[in-house]
């Protein structure tokens, strides 16, 4: 096979990608899991319990870590992140404060966005700007997406780069990578 011209930092081959999918649990505590495919579900619950419990020391772990940064811990804030959190979604403004306050919880749309500006300001939240407006996510640690190009849902994904593909780029770019999101476009396969 003939070697083809690849154009610096635009066209890679790709080995060796290790792609961990974070799937969230249905109501009744399918974690979406397939046998057929190991990838899935590897960020996972087993359990509707199971993820319960995830999802409340990660809700506790952001407390701390809002208190850490000197942050005040309001009920308005808390009902924000626990609903981020417990959703493990990307969701608009609007849909916390109509989630929010269908809960019964009573919160204005002043607080949300307010609240919301200062957790993604902190580095405690995502938030990604989309022709739509602004969706925000319960995670801020380096990571990708996957949008699906026929619904516009936003999927996590943990994906590791190889070693040898990260040193390409650096000695093309002359910079050193301290950390990468990829932005993944595609839809259903099948359709």
């Amino acid at each position: 096979m003939q070697p083809r011209n690849l154009s610096p930092i635009t066209d890679f081959i790709l080995p060796d990608v290790r792609v961990a999918i974070a799937t969230i649990p249905s109501r009744a505590g399918q974690t979406g899991n397939d046998p057929e495919n190991p990838v899935s579900g590897v960020l996972g619950a087993g359990s509707s319990s199971a993820a319960e419990s995830a999802t409340l020391a990660g809700v506790e772990a952001v407390y701390r870590r809002c208190r850490d940064l000197g942050m005040r811990l309001s009920r308005q804030r808390r009902m924000v992140l626990d609903l981020l959190w417990a959703e493990k979604s990307h969701l608009s403004a609007r849909d916390i404060f109509e989630k929010l306050n269908d809960q019964g919880r009573n919160i204005g749309h002043t607080s949300v966005y307010q609240n919301l500006e200062a957790l993604q300001s902190a580095g405690v939240i995502e938030c990604l700007d989309r022709a739509s407006g602004r969706l925000y996510g319960y995670r801020a640690d380096p990571h990708s997406h996957l949008i699906c190009s026929q619904s516009g849902r936003i999927q996590d994904l943990d994906v590791t780069l190889p070693a040898e593909l990260l040193q390409q780029i650096e000695a093309l770019t002359g910079f050193t990578i301290e950390s990468y999101t990829l932005h993944l476009c595609g839809r259903p396969r099948g359709q």
